[in-house]
């Protein structure tokens, strides 16, 4: 299965503290090194000119700091949708599998991207989400999306944590984790149909599975406990959180 990866790293982290030089998100460091280095770490498996990375605020520092990678550029931030059709030049033609992630979640285990893509082989998917199941004994669930199934059983949309109104969307254990496996020719036929009709005014990459669905194409869940590994960075807290599971496990250089 031919692979490229979309990696989402265009944000400034404005509600991280400020640091000197005002770095980009993903060049925040914990356990000693950039959170990016440790989801390209894991994506290793790809090869570093099939990893396109999307950058936005301070980019030149990233670009800098990580050589030998393919970069696309998100002027203005108007979501993860967005941030991935500004890569689409650097997809077009390619007929395999794009896995999309995020620079800001480093503990993302490279046998989770390849245990999510074999399912997406497996399953004949046009499209594969990777959600984390949670326990009915965890009663407050954190802000992430949810992943919503329709009366089959099977994937119906996925709603954004701002936009949970529907008690039956509400109900869903099944987290978003922003981590996806797309065959590339129905994600570029996605993306120019995404919409900004929600509470952000945003192009959520969220509505494509939805799209793809809607056009006839399968769409698959990965539904796994994954504890630790979807955290992300958006506050200073979240980066003390990161920085010391990265510690105990031994990931400081």
């Amino acid at each position: 299965m031919s692979v490229k990866a979309v990696v989402l790293a265009g944000g400034r982290g404005k509600r991280l503290a400020s640091e000197p030089g005002d770095l980009p998100k993903v060049l925040r460091e914990a356990g000693g090194r950039p959170l990016l280095s440790y989801v390209l770490d894991s994506l290793s498996f790809i090869p570093r000119e099939d990893i396109i990375i999307i950058v936005g605020y301070g980019r030149g520092s990233v670009t800098a700091r990580f050589p030998g990678y393919r970069y696309a550029v998100q002027e203005s931030q108007r979501g993860t949708g967005h941030a991935v059709l500004c890569a689409a030049p650097l997809l077009s033609g390619f007929g395999g599998t794009v896995l999309v992630t995020c620079g800001d979640m480093p503990l993302v285990a490279r046998a989770t991207f390849g245990a999510l893509l074999d399912a997406h082989r497996a399953g004949g998917n046009a499209a594969t989400v990777l959600a984390d199941l949670r326990p009915p004994e965890e009663t407050e669930l954190p802000p992430f999306g949810r992943v919503v199934r329709g009366g089959d059983g099977g994937f119906a949309r996925i709603v954004e944590a701002r936009d949970l109104t529907a008690p039956e969307d509400c109900a869903s254990r099944e987290l978003n984790t922003g981590v996806y496996a797309f065959d590339a020719r129905s994600l570029l036929a996605a993306l120019p149909a995404i919409g900004s009709a929600n509470s952000q005014g945003e192009i959520y990459l969220t509505d494509a599975p939805a799209i793809i669905l809607a056009s006839g194409g399968r769409v698959g869940v990965v539904s796994r406990a994954l504890g630790d590994e979807t955290l992300g960075v958006n506050t200073p807290e979240d980066l003390a959180v990161v920085d010391t599971l990265l510690r105990e496990r031994g990931s400081l250089t």
